[in-house]
């Protein structure tokens, strides 16, 4: 598998070029020749003159591509117009096809179940690369049905975009299908003589305080919080409603968990009422975060993940990074995370409106991330070289609001801590308790509740002083605290001298860790007030009961023994 990587200047040029590949495939072993045009400009001649050119040359190569925010070369951003890659495979065995349909929010489903019936009639599949438009519309259930095809098929590639991030016009093009402005283009690989890998790299962290999905229908975010989805941008961000949103909220995306792995979502554009359209659909009460970049964090990742690509020995590396990368690192950064690509493989790729991989089964659609695809004929020829990358300081904005962002980030867990927190004891307040509690018992799994009270503390007070009660309200939580920790469990101060354990397990555990905490706490011995004891109700939920019933029992089991004798625990 040989590559080529050359600029499109004018049809001179490009004549010369395309004869240079004429002379090298005839010279060497060639089964397919594959042209990938990647352009920022949406110029329909210019684009037709160069695969007329390409037809006329090589009229056994195929060719295909689309417009773009931005290209990579040789593993750096290009910086001209219209790039060109060319692929030569060699090995007989290796196959490719390339199939192209107009992509709409009414054809996707029936793209894509055409697709999934050729990859089945084509058993030596190894790799789908696709590009596609995808502005305006849902990709969530592109990819569900993408991902029934073959586990052991490799899926990944880029959305169409271009040169001017406010924009929606896009394309794709190819050999069989032409120019679309909505469309997708597939290219399928493989062969016993064919290997790939992909993996994907973020680096954005989150940042600041999670926001729960109150309200979403499909790709349309309508509340988080019981706010309108937008004023998080404005609270947080300062970013108005208006038509610069998408480029100014473009290196901000939302973090959060989908399909086992953590997803960055970047709206495409915010509406009158305050909702934000995403590409892909998003579900009610899931959490998410802001997330911002951080070039440390980012390239820690290149050389993380990198090395895994650079380990499996590839002939050419391809690259699909989101444009918000571009927008984030800016023209003098950019190369940082994309250039230590090369010095395993020629890297070419392009900045994209959204990328696509497979992981773990799962078709994902990606934002603000960087899905690298390795791919090679053959066993590996050469020993895996080390991947290194730039780490030296960063100029400017990247190292400015990275430092910013650390301190926000920094500043926010502290607040938090304190908001969550009860300041004597650093146990959790009663507010954040019932929400632990609540939202366990809204999940359905196992759950046990163990309340206490300390016996007779109010003559403690009175006796010794207020110091030394708070020094046995101090050690009671000490001892919950360890004891909550060692059973995967949270204590918190319920109020005064009241406590709350709760616990992920059945009723069985619960008793016993209640007598745990009755011999425990009456074997200390404080320096005024000696030993003392507590008194305790445990209970475990029932399904589909309410908190508020919940609460109620543990509290009366927790009175019964406050009035049968104290230093005891009563299960209800």
């Amino acid at each position: 598998m040989k590559q080529f990587h050359f600029n499109y200047q004018n049809i001179a040029l490009l004549r010369k070029e395309l004869q240079k590949i004429k002379m090298w495939s005839s010279s060497a072993m060639t089964s397919h020749i594959v042209f990938q045009i990647l352009t920022e400009i949406l110029d329909k001649k210019t684009i037709g003159a160069i695969c007329s050119e390409i037809e006329k040359e090589l009229p056994e190569a195929e060719y295909f591509g689309c417009s773009t925010n931005g290209n990579i070369i040789n593993g750096a951003f290009d910086g001209t117009p219209v790039s060109i890659v060319c692929t030569l495979f060699e090995y007989p065995s290796t196959k490719t096809e390339f199939f192209q349909y107009e992509l709409t929010a009414e054809t996707s489903d029936l793209v894509a179940e055409d697709l999934l019936l050729k990859i089945s009639e084509r058993p030596w599949i190894k790799a789908v690369e696709l590009l596609t438009t995808i502005r305006g519309m849902s990709m969530t259930g592109f990819c569900e049905k993408l991902g029934k095809s073959s586990p052991d098929i490799q899926i990944f590639g880029g959305g169409a975009f271009n040169g001017q991030v406010d924009s929606d016009a896009a394309c794709v093009f190819s050999k069989q299908g032409g120019w679309l402005d909505r469309g997708v283009v597939f290219m399928l690989v493989g062969g016993n003589d064919f290997y790939v890998t992909s993996t994907y790299i973020t680096g954005w962290k989150p940042l600041g305080k999670y926001l729960r999905v109150t309200k979403a229908k499909g790709n349309i975010l309508y509340e988080l919080d019981g706010e309108p989805a937008y004023s998080v941008y404005y609270k947080y961000l300062n970013i108005g409603n208006d038509l610069h949103f998408f480029t100014n909220s473009l290196e901000f995306p939302f973090f959060y968990e989908h399909n086992g792995i953590s997803l960055l979502r970047a709206p495409s554009s915010s509406n009158a009422d305050g909702s934000l359209t995403m590409t892909s659909d998003i579900e009610e009460n899931v959490t998410a975060r802001l997330a911002y970049g951080d070039p440390w964090t980012i390239l820690d990742s290149v050389k993380h993940e990198g090395q895994k690509i650079a380990d499996f020995c590839p002939e050419i590396i391809q690259i699909f990074s989101c444009a918000a990368r571009r927008t984030f690192w800016g023209i003098s950064e950019i190369s940082k995370e994309s250039m230590p690509f090369q010095n395993a493989a020629p890297t070419s790729g392009f900045y994209t409106s959204g990328e696509f991989l497979r992981t773990d089964g799962f078709v994902n659609q990606h934002n603000v991330t960087l899905v690298v695809a390795g791919m090679r004929e053959g066993e590996p020829m050469n020993k895996p070289v080390k991947m290194e990358v730039d780490t030296e300081d960063f100029a400017g904005s990247v190292s400015l609001i990275s430092r910013l962002a650390n301190y926000i980030n920094a500043a926010f867990h502290e607040l938090e801590f304190i908001a969550l927190r009860d300041g004597m004891t650093k146990l959790f307040n009663r507010s954040e308790s019932q929400r632990i509690i609540t939202e366990r018992l809204e999940s359905g799994k196992p759950m046990s509740l163990v309340m206490l009270d300390i016996d007779n503390f109010k003559s403690v007070n009175d006796t010794f002083g207020h110091k030394e009660g708070d020094n046995v309200i101090i050690g009671l939580a000490s001892l919950l605290k360890s004891i909550a920790v060692k059973q995967n469990g949270s204590a918190g101060r319920w109020g005064g001298e009241e406590f709350m354990l709760f616990l992920p397990y059945e009723l069985e555990t619960a008793e016993k860790t209640a007598g745990e905490i009755c011999k425990g706490f009456s074997d200390i011995c404080f320096e005024k007030a000696g030993h003392n004891t507590v008194s305790i109700g445990v209970t475990q939920a029932i399904p589909d009961e309410s908190v508020d019933t919940l609460l109620l029992r543990v509290d009366t089991a927790l009175y019964e023994a406050k009035h049968t004798g104290k230093n005891r625990y009563v299960v209800k």
